[in-house]
This record gives structure tokens, sequence and C-alpha cells, in this order.
């Protein structure tokens, strides 16, 4: 069983900045893949953002604007949010797979509101 945390979400206006993180209560070291959904009012939730130990994948709609990373050390992931738009409004799930066909873990969401 994992435990995952999620920290950092707020109201920030078009344009600004968030790093969002997510805290895993084992060591992150050899799991397979974690990565970052988002979930709108209404709409289903969908893949962010992902990163494994050889590849990082993004929504196309993020390209360019968002960055993933991994710190093994503090068994860390986070999500750097640049140039944010209201339609990057969500709450944000953290989400991990030990292995390719393994459970799902989840954390409980952290909510960023983009909105002058």
């Amino acid at each position: 069983q994992v435990q995952l945390v999620e920290s950092g979400g707020d109201l920030v206006q078009p344009g600004g900045s968030l790093r969002l993180s997510c805290a895993a209560s084992a060591s992150i070291f050899r799991f397979y893949a974690m990565a970052w959904y988002r979930q709108a009012p209404g709409k289903q939730r969908e893949l962010v953002a992902a990163v494994t130990n050889i590849a990082t994948n993004y929504a196309d709609s993020v390209k360019g604007r968002f960055t993933i990373s991994r710190d093994n050390a503090k068994n860390t992931v986070y999500l750097q949010m640049n140039s944010l738009k209201p339609e990057d409004t969500a709450v944000y799930y953290c989400n991990s797979k030990i292995t390719p066909l393994g459970p799902d873990y989840w954390g409980q969401g952290t909510q960023v509101t983009v909105s002058s």
C-alpha cells in the first residue's frame, strides 16, 4: 500500500505559475511510473504528465508549459506549471504504479484555480 499526499494547489491569475508536490509513503526509486492527472467539473479525469525512469510524457494541452520531475531521495514528484490558463482549473491528482500491470495508487487531490 502506498499513500500519496499532494500539496501546492492554489488560486492563481492567468499567466501565473504553481508547483505541485506529491509525497509518497514509500521509496519511489523502483516505481515503474508516477504521474499527475486532473479532473475539471463535469469532465473525465485526464492524464497531464507522467514520468518513468527513462521517459516523460505530457498531454498536448500542457506541453511547453508544465514540467514533471521526480526526486527519488525525497520520495516526491513535482509538477511545475507555468503560463497557467483558466482551462487548467481542476483538481490535480497524483498517481503511482509500482509495476506496469500493478494497481494504481491515488492521492486525495489538490485544487488549482486559474482566474482573474
